[in-house]
């Protein structure tokens, strides 16, 4: 049972770290397009703000895909009421 508690450990952290380096990979690739748009002086600011803002969302809710599906696997091996309410909360 503990290597099942094992596994089931590592692949939360595993999921939670690849939701992590989503986020952080989002912000980046988003800071440098808006850099970018910024040094460039465009004239349609408004249009690559939205874009680069759509973009950044979008790398956030994958990276939120990644951390409930870590809470979920991690709720597994401790399905206490106080985790499953975080783990309600959470994805409400």
């Amino acid at each position: 049972m503990d290597i099942f508690h094992n596994i089931i450990n590592n692949t939360s952290f595993v999921l939670n770290i690849i939701g992590a380096l989503i986020t952080i990979w989002g912000i980046v690739i988003s800071f440098f397009e808006f850099l970018k748009k910024e040094i460039s002086k465009s004239k349609d600011a408004i249009q690559l703000n939205e874009a680069i803002r759509i973009k950044l969302g979008s790398y956030l809710v994958l990276a939120l895909e990644f951390f409930i599906a870590g809470d979920i696997v991690k709720t597994i091996i401790t399905p206490t009421w106080q985790s499953l309410g975080i783990l309600g909360a959470i994805v409400v």
